[in-house]
C-alpha cells in the first residue's frame, strides 16, 4: 500500500457506528476531513438501502454505498441504486423450498430494492416500514432479492448456520451477521466482490485499499483489501482475518485509524 490509502472502506454497525448506533463527533470531524480531501470513504453494510437514510450526512461528497452485503451498489446523493446482482424470484423460490425441506420450521424474508417482505410467522424486529407485504413468498416476492432472510425459532443459532449452509450448497452465498439470522446472496455475492468491482470503477488496487470490519460477513473483505482492521469488540472471525485490530467501536476505533494513517 502507498504511505495514503486511496480508499477507505467500512462496515457500519458494530464498526463504524457505536453500539447504541449513534456515529461520534470525532468520527463525523475525520470523515468530513477525508472528504475535504478527495479521498473516498465507502459504507459497506449488511444494511438494506432503507436503513441508510439517517446515515446520508456521513458519506460526503462521493455518495456511494455498498449494501445488503453487497448485493447493490447505492448512490445515495441521488436515492438510486447503481449495480443490483440479486437472487431472481423463480430461482429464488426453489432455493427457499430446498431450505424448508433441510429445515422444517425455518421462515424467510426478503429484502429487494423496492423494501421487504415476508413469511406471516417471519419475526423482523428492526425497521419495518408500514405497509411491507406479508404473506406466502409466492404471492408477495416481486423482483430479484438482495438477500433472503432465514430464521428458526427453534434452532440455536449455529445449527441455523450449518443447516442453511448445507442445504443451499454452493446454489447461493449465506453469510451472517446476527445470531440467530442467515442472510443468503446470489452466487458470487460478497461486500469484498462489490467493493472490488467499485475500486476497478475508481482506478484504485487493491494495495491502496484500507477496510474496517467486525462481523463474518466481513472476512472477505478484509482479506480483499490491501490493509485491513477488525475493531477490537469484533468476532473471532473477524480479528482472524485482519491485518492488525483498531480500538472498539465505542472507542472511535474506526476514525482513530483514520487520523493516524492520514495525519488528522
Amino acid at each position: 500500500m502507498s504511505d495514503r490509502p486511496r480508499l477507505v472502506a467500512t462496515d457500519l454497525d458494530g464498526t463504524l457506528l457505536r453500539t447504541d448506533g449513534s456515529v461520534s463527533a470525532r468520527t463525523r470531524e475525520v470523515l468530513a476531513a477525508l472528504d475535504d480531501a478527495g479521498v473516498p470513504v465507502v459504507m459497506v453494510t449488511g444494511r438494506p438501502r432503507r436503513w441508510l437514510e439517517e446515515l446520508r450526512p456521513l458519506v460526503g461528497g462521493h455518495g456511494l454505498a455498498i449494501v445488503s452485503n453487497g448485493a447493490a451498489v447505492y448512490d445515495v446523493a441521488r436515492d438510486a441504486v447503481r449495480d443490483l446482482r440479486g437472487i431472481e424470484r423463480e430461482a429464488g423460490l426453489a432455493l427457499v423450498e430446498r431450505i424448508r425441506r433441510a429445515v422444517p420450521g425455518a421462515t424467510f424474508a426478503v429484502e429487494s430494492a423496492a423494501g421487504i417482505v415476508r413469511d406471516p410467522d417471519f419475526v423482523e424486529p428492526h425497521r419495518v416500514p408500514d405497509g411491507s407485504p406479508v404473506g406466502p413468498l409466492h404471492e408477495v416476492w416481486e423482483g430479484p432479492a438482495l438477500k433472503v432472510l432465514v430464521r428458526h425459532p427453534g434452532l440455536e443459532a449455529a445449527d441455523l448456520r450449518r443447516a442453511v449452509i448445507e442445504a443451499v450448497a454452493g446454489r447461493a452465498t449465506p453469510t451472517w451477521s446476527v445470531e440467530g439470522l442467515v442472510e443468503i446472496s446470489a452466487v458470487g455475492v460478497t461486500k469484498a466482490a462489490a467493493l472490488q468491482r467499485l475500486a476497478e470503477e475508481l482506478g484504485v488496487v487493491p494495495a491502496d485499499v484500507v477496510a474496517f470490519g467486525d462481523m463474518p460477513n466481513d472476512v472477505p473483505m478484509l482479506q480483499w483489501a490491501g490493509s485491513s482492521y477488525a475493531v477490537a469488540n469484533a468476532h473471532p472471525e473477524a480479528l482472524a482475518a485482519a491485518d492488525a485490530t483498531a480500538p472498539a467501536n465505542d472507542d472511535d476505533g474506526v476514525a482513530s485509524v483514520l487520523a493516524g494513517l492520514f495525519g488528522l
